[in-house]
């Protein structure tokens, strides 16, 4: 059942640049679907994840010109996963980044608030262990993971910091934090292309391959709200994670944010 969590949880209810580049420092309804709103009310939230989940991942390829491959192979490299260790994957999805994450040798489980991406996820990985569970409530234990990671999930929580918080209540001292998510692309340039693709041909694109094509206005909308790298490290400090650091991938589309339980 993707509802039941591994033995370890608990019973709640639920700018230098360094090595490797990195640097320190209410749902709204349309004919196609629904999406959330900018709030990001988790019941909204879910709504709209369950709508996208039949053809997520083949969505995300396509729509990432398949980037989308790379960045969870950075994901899994930044956290220097060793074989043994617990790494939790908070909004998961299908599963597919926790599979990746397994390649390392360390137990991956993956938690995600769409139960209809879970569900389409236990069809097509059914080796992967997935549960319910929202990123503002875990339903683990204090410190019951050596590593933590939440991609292209953070920015869907409606209190960004709240979610950091958590993240590291459930990691050990000395653990580890990747977060990655959509960024500001670094060149002038590059950024206006980008974010006309974001406004104007996303959508355009999602409407030919997605099962809930109107929920990819709300991934432009989230994006070009979020913050940018600087301002995202910072958040990432005052929520108890130290040495904090970034990286870009794929010029600022992306960027990995890393950091260690204090």
């Amino acid at each position: 059942m993707v509802t039941t969590a591994p033995p370890f949880a608990s019973r709640r209810p639920t700018r230098r640049t360094g090595a490797g580049g990195w640097q320190s420092g209410g749902v709204s309804r349309t004919p196609q679907g629904q999406r959330a709103s900018l709030d990001k009310q988790p019941h909204e939230v879910a709504a709209m994840f369950d709508g996208v989940a039949a053809r997520y991942d083949l969505t995300n390829t396509v729509l990432s010109f398949g980037q989308d491959r790379f960045w969870r192979r950075a994901t899994r490299a930044a956290l220097g996963l060793r074989p043994g260790e617990r790494v939790l994957d908070v909004g998961a999805g299908t599963g597919v980044s926790t599979e990746e994450l397994a390649h390392s040798g360390a137990y991956a489980v993956g938690a995600d608030l769409s139960l209809g991406m879970l569900h389409a996820g236990k069809r097509s990985r059914p080796h992967v262990p997935l549960l319910a569970g929202d990123a503002l409530r875990l339903p683990f234990a204090d410190a019951s993971f050596d590593a933590v990671t939440i991609s292209f999930a953070l920015r869907n929580v409606s209190d960004t910091d709240a979610a950091l918080r958590e993240l590291a209540r459930v990691t050990r001292p000395g653990g580890r934090l990747v977060v990655c998510e959509f960024s500001t692309p670094v060149n002038p340039a590059f950024r206006t292309v980008y974010l006309s693709y974001l406004m104007r041909s996303l959508p355009a694109v999602a409407r030919a391959v997605s099962s809930n094509p109107d929920a990819y206005v709300y991934l432009a909308e989230s994006i070009r709200a979020w913050p940018d790298q600087r301002a995202l490290a910072a958040r990432v400090g005052a929520a108890g994670w130290g040495r904090v650091g970034w990286r870009n991938l794929t010029g600022g589309v992306v960027a990995l944010h890393r950091a260690t339980r204090d």
